[in-house]
């Protein structure tokens, strides 16, 4: 953005509705609002209201009419925000007016006359960057934050919003640049051999920044799925009821449902939100041997969908686990199924309950929990969707993310992941050089590369190129 330019957007999503907001940002933006904006307590007459305009005061709403020369657009409510207390931290008057398509056009047009212009993508958010408003990772946080389909992802881009690891990097960004300046500084006393930057708390400070920066690597897996979503395979063999049950955990009729074995033959995927948890379901086609191509290659996405899983519920046909040889065959499915996957959840879900009697149900579950006493176990019929809530509670519970508290900090940024790992890595370098007892100067370099790519995160070191990048994914008038 230039500095000089006024920018005007709509702030609400596009179409018709009962209101529409309407975001000026800029230092002209009170002289535009005041050429075309008529407090209802003045007189239209008197249209020269500039002075009128600016004796409003600021952070205060107004109502009032939008005019168009001698003709009225709309009666609105105008919000007047004087800089630095802005969103931008530039003066800003937002135009709440009736959501008609025609008045938004009108109203826009009215501000382009006067000056303004059309506000690119992600603009008004990186104004607030470029005036110190907040960080480049709080920036992102934005987007995130409107993006957020769940609980989980809300919170976790709301903790980032308001500062999240960002003031905790910062500070280990300023602790290591002091140290590479005192390290430099020793080359300028070379020969007499002086050291200025005291090699043991140097070493503590590598060991505690080692610590944080693991710990929000490590997060990233966590993050990254409460972001985009848990993806959950449900997997079994033919007719077990998997379509059915995708069916039933989504309420509607997703995935065809066929007696006929080897129906699906590829992943089909929904998501849905359990608590504030977004899951991705993916029923995948019946794990058997076959002689169809076809089918072999869904069975061998199912395993690949299997693998790419956060968790794995496996379904048990209820109606065919009634002699010995059958329970042994499906502990025996339920052990391959451990071993194959052995770092993800594993619920184990008895389907067609509703087909079998009591006795036999109790018999089965005995059975199962007697050789495999660590299994979650759920009983459901899919059909009926009886044991169904059942399930996504357990779904929530296997998925073991904890409470997400205020204080949490969780990386769910692919591009802050990226940076994290180089600075941890140049971290190791450091610890291998004073190890090693390398010159200053090297050392000072590996150091300086940490705080570079710590820099990168906040936005203390940045490019055109990146802000352009991430900018141009936000929303027109964000």
């Amino acid at each position: 953005m230039f500095k000089n330019d006024t920018i005007v957007a709509l702030a609400t999503p596009a179409g018709s509705g009962a209101i529409a907001v309407i975001r000026i940002s800029g230092s002209n933006a009170h002289r535009i609002a005041g050429a075309i904006f008529v407090p209802a307590f003045a007189k239209a007459e008197s249209k020269s209201l500039q002075e009128t305009y600016n004796k409003l005061g600021a952070n205060t709403v107004t109502l009032g009419h939008i005019y168009n020369g001698d003709r009225v657009i709309d009666q609105v409510l105008l919000t007047k925000f004087v800089a630095p207390k802005s969103y931008t931290g530039e003066h800003v008057v937002e135009i709440s007016c009736h959501g008609s398509i025609y008045i938004q056009q009108e109203v826009i047009a009215i501000c382009l006359k006067n000056g303004a212009r059309m506000a690119q993508a992600g603009e008004f958010t990186l104004q607030a960057f470029l005036n110190a408003k907040m960080d480049l990772s709080q920036a992102e946080a934005v987007a995130d934050l409107i993006a957020s389909e769940s609980e989980t992802a809300h919170q976790i881009a709301l903790q980032q919003m308001r500062g999240g690891f960002s003031g905790e990097l910062k500070d280990l960004r300023t602790q290591l640049l002091n140290f590479a300046s005192l390290i430099e500084l020793e080359l300028d006393f070379s020969e007499e051999d002086v050291a200025f930057a005291n090699r043991d708390e140097l070493r503590t400070l590598l060991n505690n920044s080692q610590q944080t920066l693991r710990k929000l690597i490590d997060s990233f897996a966590l993050g990254n799925v409460l972001k985009t979503g848990i993806p959950v395979a449900i997997v079994g063999e033919p007719n077990v009821g998997k379509s059915t049950l995708l069916n039933a955990l989504l309420n509607e009729e997703k995935a065809i449902v066929s007696e006929i074995a080897g129906t699906t033959r590829d992943s089909i995927e929904d998501e849905i939100n359990i608590e504030g948890v977004r899951f991705r379901l993916i029923d995948t086609a019946g794990l058997r041997e076959t002689t169809d191509t076809i089918e072999g290659m869904g069975i061998q996405r199912s395993y690949a969908k299997a693998e790419q899983s956060r968790l794995i519920l496996y379904l048990l046909d209820a109606t065919q686990l009634n002699t010995p040889p059958s329970i042994i065959h499906c502990l025996m499915r339920i052990q391959i199924m451990r071993e194959k996957f052995p770092d993800k959840p594993l619920v184990v879900v008895l389907n067609k309950i509703d087909q079998i009697s009591g006795l036999e149900h109790a018999e089965i579950t005995k059975q199962i929990q007697k050789k495999s006493p660590d299994t979650i176990l759920i009983s459901l019929s899919a059909k009926s969707h009886a044991g169904v809530e059942e399930l996504k509670t357990a779904l929530v519970q296997s998925f073991n993310s904890g409470a997400l508290s205020q204080d949490d900090s969780i990386v769910s940024n692919a591009r802050h992941y990226d940076a994290l790992q180089m600075a941890y890595s140049s971290l190791l370098e450091v610890q291998t050089g004073i190890e090693n007892d390398i010159s200053s100067e090297f050392l000072a370099i590996d150091i300086r590369a940490t705080a570079e790519s710590l820099g990168i995160i906040t936005g203390e070191i940045t490019n055109d190129e990146l802000l352009g990048n991430i900018f141009s994914q936000f929303c027109i008038g964000k």
